[in-house]
């Protein structure tokens, strides 16, 4: 097994040390903190679904690593983590429920973050400055200016960053992205990723949804709006609203657009995007949409992204058929199809024209063991999904959600008008499909929000001559919980 002086050894943390905030952590006094001589020690931070339900047993089970800490603002969610760990791996982490404090330790290596995304920055900033390696779950960031930071703290520190994109570590996207680019289906045309994932009202109350004395609500919040909450679960649901939450097109969507970047090459922005779609039928306490397609403008092969968290037509809009999602070629769920001259794919698989199979693609891998590999060798170019690749795609999704959200109603002809720009002919198609679909679950189309075509700057990592849109690149931070910025 590695011992702890040889990991240090190989990590890449300069000999001048680090000093943050008043606290002083050099690198000779990180390597010499408790338990120095054997396993690698991880604090989880986010106790939550993602974070006991996968990163606990995905960890805990890899040999010369131990979960030594759990963090989270709500108590009741860390009491059953640190449970799970006594349990499960028969040893007893630390409680923190401030990710601040958290950090003032000199227990652990390295910090494992499954909280909402509007949490991902701070602790994996901090993570940083003080000598950690991160693994943090996808979507990167809440924002696109936040993100860089994060990437600038990860190089300006050295440190080892992985991003949850776990799709980089399935071997047979990997195979898959090799054998279109050998061009056996001829030029690639487009690239469409789906998501039909079905989705209920989060409830619209007319009294502030109460407290649970076992949160600390304001840390909970953390740079995001600390308010009165108007629906019905305070967990997972502030996903569908702007203020804490990106919907389904980022949520979800990092995965699709990351997979269909990895096979097209693309490590930048379009060179512009669109958005069209809404929040049909709920009248709830959401404002992200629940139906929307997005045209990322490439000049050589386009990415189509379509949302449905809406049943397939208005006879299944019932509790006991509300699952009957739309599918695309057949397949339901969520996926990526590669459009090629001479056939396509979808997912792992390959068809010809017709829609026959012609080759499969298989082999799996473990996107936790590939991050702890990466901290032993102390190696970055051995991660799967470093952090600039998880930035990237994560900048992709935002700017397509930008586009919704400077947005406004608009009559069928200007919105045909819009999406006819630039003749991109399977946007126009997907338009279609997309007023069709909403035509059967008896939805007017004109009530769709029409976003903006905006001009992508990808340098800057912003868009355009569009200040009202570089607001939202740059973000909204709450006094007390500001991301600093890292220069590197």
């Amino acid at each position: 097994m590695t011992k702890r002086r040889d990991f240090i050894k190989k990590s890449t943390l300069g000999a001048a040390g680090i000093v943050i905030g008043g606290m002083g952590l050099s690198s000779k006094s990180y390597a010499s903190v408790t338990g120095a001589n054997d396993e690698i020690r991880i604090a989880l931070v986010g106790c939550g679904g993602r974070g006991s339900g996968s990163h606990i047993p995905s960890f805990g089970r890899l040999p010369g690593v131990k979960i030594v800490a759990v963090c989270d603002p709500d108590r009741e969610r860390m009491s059953a983590a640190a449970q799970k760990v006594v349990t499960t791996f028969r040893n007893k982490p630390a409680q923190v429920p401030d990710v601040r404090k958290l950090m003032e330790r000199k227990d652990f290596d390295a910090v494992t973050i499954a909280t909402m995304q509007y949490w991902h920055s701070l602790p994996a900033i901090r993570a940083c400055e003080t000598g950690r390696h991160v693994f943090v779950e996808k979507p990167l960031a809440h924002f696109i200016w936040e993100g860089r930071q994060m990437v600038n703290a990860a190089r300006k520190y050295d440190r080892i960053v992985q991003v949850g994109t776990q799709n980089r570590s399935i071997k047979a996207y990997e195979e898959l992205a090799r054998w279109l680019r050998e061009g056996h289906l001829g030029k690639i045309l487009h690239a469409t990723c789906f998501c039909s994932k079905p989705r209920q009202p989060i409830g619209k109350r007319s009294e502030p949804l109460p407290i649970p004395e076992t949160l600390d609500y304001d840390l909970w919040c953390g740079y995001a709006d600390n308010g009165p909450i108007y629906r019905d679960r305070i967990q997972y649901d502030c996903s569908f609203t702007w203020d804490k939450g990106d919907g389904e097109s980022v949520n979800q969507g990092v995965h699709e657009v990351d997979i269909a970047r990895w096979m097209l090459g693309y490590t930048g922005l379009p060179r512009r995007t669109m958005s069209i779609g809404g929040r049909f039928l709920f009248d709830d306490a959401g404002d992200v949409p629940n139906t929307q397609i997005i045209c990322y403008d490439y000049p050589d092969v386009p990415i189509l992204y379509v949302v449905y968290n809406l049943p397939k037509s208005k006879e299944y809009l019932t509790p006991e058929k509300w699952n009957t999602q739309p599918d695309f070629r057949g397949a339901g769920g969520v996926g990526v199809s590669i459009q090629c001259e001479g056939g396509y794919t979808l997912r792992t698989e390959a068809f010809d024209l017709e829609g026959n199979r012609i080759r499969s693609f298989s082999g799996r891998g473990d996107h936790y063991a590939n991050f702890v590999d990466a901290m032993r060798s102390g190696r970055r170019e051995d991660l799967n999904a470093e952090i600039i690749e998880g930035h990237r795609s994560t900048n992709i999704c935002h700017v397509g959600n930008i586009s919704y959200r400077m947005g406004a109603t608009a009559t069928l002809a200007d919105q045909r008008r819009q999406v006819a720009d630039g003749d991109i002919v399977c946007w126009q198609e997907m338009y279609n499909t997309y007023v069709k679909y909403l035509d059967g679950l008896g939805v007017d189309p004109v009530t769709s929000i029409l976003g903006p075509w905006l001009e992508c700057d990808s340098e800057r990592e912003c868009i355009k001559n569009n200040p009202k849109a570089n607001e939202i690149v740059k973000g909204f931070y709450r006094k007390g919980y500001e991301v600093p910025e890292t220069g590197w």
